[in-house]
């Protein structure tokens, strides 16, 4: 038996459409040379794009675009080399998605919406985002359906795409290179103000985290029912984790309080009890 008449051996057929050695082969190779030259594409991509911040994040949402089109063209092209007919497959499909109806509507909401958020790039790869339910992540893959984050807990968090689309999401890499958050602090009455504010901003001042400039600052913000309340604002680089900075800060001013004589009071309530002497007539 010749290499030819090996290629041309039928595995399955069924009226006009036949799957032969030969279409198998044929297969293998196109997805052999389609996945070697995606790779060639993404080192290209890696090499060759300015490594500015905004062009290093938006790279991956070219690179997956383009991945998408070819693997579309590629399965197109198998499907048509193998006697099937496309227009045909196309139709049975679409008949079948009018029949399964309103069941899978969620599935190509969330596929269109990937599409959304890699051709406007609103969303990257280590965008920093917060979610409508306060969850805070970094993104570090963005599917056609779904995308995943990795939170601060070092959890992974897996998110259908329209969730970023239709919801109310906040990102934070959008913002200047400096984000600005605030500690609040009360203080019994009584206390130095002055040294208060002082000693707020130069806890703030000498962590490490936050940034020279802008330079914090103080706010006295209320006089609260048990206390007198501080704000003091500071601006990080990385906004992430600015839990942890924040817990830093708060240390240092519990400390210094404790150094200086400044008291944290409890929350009080007075209550007056009225006692009624019913005399008898």
């Amino acid at each position: 038996m010749t290499f030819k008449e090996i290629l041309n051996i039928e595995l399955y057929s069924k009226g006009d459409f036949a799957i032969t050695v030969y279409n198998i082969f044929l297969i293998l190779v196109v997805v052999l040379i389609t996945l070697i030259a995606l790779k060639i594409i993404r080192r290209f991509f890696k090499r060759f794009i300015n490594r500015q911040e905004a062009e290093r994040r938006s790279y991956w949402s070219i690179y997956l675009i383009l991945r998408y089109v070819v693997w579309v063209i590629i399965v197109v092209f198998l499907l048509e080399s193998s006697g099937l007919k496309v227009s045909v497959l196309l139709a049975s499909i679409t008949a079948l998605l009018v029949g399964v109806g309103f069941g899978i509507q969620q599935l190509f909401s969330d596929i269109a919406s990937g599409i959304v958020l890699l051709v406007e790039r609103n969303l990257q790869i280590n965008d920093v985002i917060q979610l409508q339910d306060g969850t805070v992540g970094r993104v570090i893959h963005i599917g056609l359906r779904t995308s995943r984050l990795k939170t601060r807990d070092d959890i992974i968090l897996v998110v259908p795409n329209s969730n970023f689309v239709n919801d109310k999401i906040i990102n934070w890499s959008h913002m200047d290179y400096n984000t600005r958050f605030s500690v609040d602090v009360g203080v019994a009455y009584g206390s130095d103000t002055k040294l208060v504010t002082q000693i707020l901003l130069d806890c703030a001042a000498k962590n490490n985290n936050v940034s020279l400039s802008p330079k914090p600052f103080v706010r006295f913000k209320n006089f609260g029912d048990s206390a007198l309340e501080f704000q003091v604002f500071f601006w990080v680089r990385e906004s992430f984790w600015v839990e942890n900075t924040k817990s830093e800060i708060r240390y240092a001013i519990d400390d210094e309080f404790r150094k200086n004589g400044v008291q944290i009071p409890f929350p009080q309530r007075d209550i007056h009890i009225k006692s009624t002497v019913e005399h008898a007539k």
